[in-house]
């Protein structure tokens, strides 16, 4: 049967298919069992990511959260782990670092671009002591989903990841969307991986996997990342048929996301002007437009969704971080046309809901 998908779903770019290049490499993929480490197409996925992040290996796991989760176990081993108050392993993994990896967490404020304070690292690291947990790693994002897809450059990241260094902390980066920081700033994905001890990022959103995400860290944190992956359930036996779906991700089609990021630039300022809106497009960098609403008669977030899924536009209200807010992702199977045509039911519909 073929694919069916609403007229533009912008909910989030983990609805992208797999492209028929994917498809093929599927149908082709020589497999063994992974678990036994036996899958070649897995092994020659897990050598490009690292290479690619400037790692020495890589692991090959089901989701993002479950790689973060294993970084947090082995690098925290029961430990605080320093993160934005606003980030994604804080808000959106079911709080595993504190109920799996035992690791509670010590929220750090961060502006509105995702960025943490030098300063507010270097005050938050406690030692040993009768009164606290000891403060063993220090975890950022980029980009940052919760404040609309924003970017750090490899600057920014080397002056907040400094103090956490010079304490002795081991550092993570929840990269689940790196090449789209990457493409934005005009880098190597593994510069932005330099700083940290270990990089996650994802096959399934942007790059239009269907599923997976890759650890990358030393030789000794990926061994031991296997072992814990297995424990969590994460084995998988023939792996290679979505393994090969992987290489395309890396290899083709993070050269195309800043025909994403252009989509969101469009969007984000044709909406930016519209009755109720509330959007900083400065925070608009990558593939993601991130606005709250308030318009006439009490009409809120939730409103606007479900108006605009009846007329053929999905989008995503994000409760995390206060107020309701809208999300907007672009992606692969979101055309530039499409994104002009939920330009203009936002406008019909803001401006006739705000009419007398």
């Amino acid at each position: 049967m073929p694919d069916r998908s609403p007229a533009c779903d912008l909910r989030s770019d983990t609805v992208t298919r797999p492209t028929p290049a994917m498809r093929r490499a599927m149908s082709r993929a020589a497999v063994g069992d992974d678990v036994f480490g036996e899958d070649p197409t897995v092994r020659q996925l897990e050598e490009l990511a690292a290479g690619t992040v400037g790692k020495e290996a890589a692991l090959f796991v089901p989701s993002g959260t479950m790689g973060n989760l294993l970084a947090v176990m082995i690098h925290a081993e029961d430990g605080e782990v320093l993160l934005g108050d606003s980030s994604h392993i804080r808000l959106s993994e079911c709080g595993g670092h504190a109920r799996l990896a035992g690791s509670p967490a010590w929220p750090l404020a961060t502006d509105r671009f995702g960025r943490l304070s030098p300063a507010d690292v270097a005050g938050a690291v406690h030692g040993a002591n009768v009164h606290q947990a000891r403060t063993k790693l220090l975890c950022l994002e980029n980009t940052h989903n919760f404040c609309g897809g924003t970017v750090i450059s490899a600057e920014e990241t080397a002056a907040i990841v400094a103090p956490a260094r010079k304490a002795g902390l081991k550092t993570h980066l929840d990269g689940a969307r790196i090449f789209n920081a990457a493409t934005a700033l005009g880098v190597p994905a593994a510069a932005l991986a330099a700083p940290f001890d270990s990089v996650m990022f994802c096959l399934s959103k942007g790059l239009c996997a269907p599923v997976g995400s890759m650890l990358c860290g030393s030789q000794a944190f990926v061994a031991e990342a296997r072992a814990r992956r297995k424990m969590l359930g994460g084995g998988m036996r023939q792996a290679g048929v979505l393994a090969a779906c992987g290489l395309i991700a890396i290899e083709e089609m993070t050269r195309r996301l800043a025909e994403d990021h252009a989509s969101a630039r469009l969007l984000a300022e044709a909406l930016a002007g519209l009755p109720g809106v509330a959007l900083d497009t400065a925070t608009v960098q990558t593939n993601m437009v991130i606005f709250g609403y308030r318009g006439a008669r009490g009409r809120d977030a939730a409103w606007l969704q479900r108006e605009l899924a009846r007329r053929g536009v999905l989008a995503l209200v994000l409760p995390a971080g206060g107020e309701p807010r809208i999300r907007l992702v672009t992606h692969r199977d979101v055309s530039r046309a499409d994104c002009r045509r939920a330009v203009g039911i936002f406008r019909g519909l803001l401006a006739r809901q705000e009419s007398p």
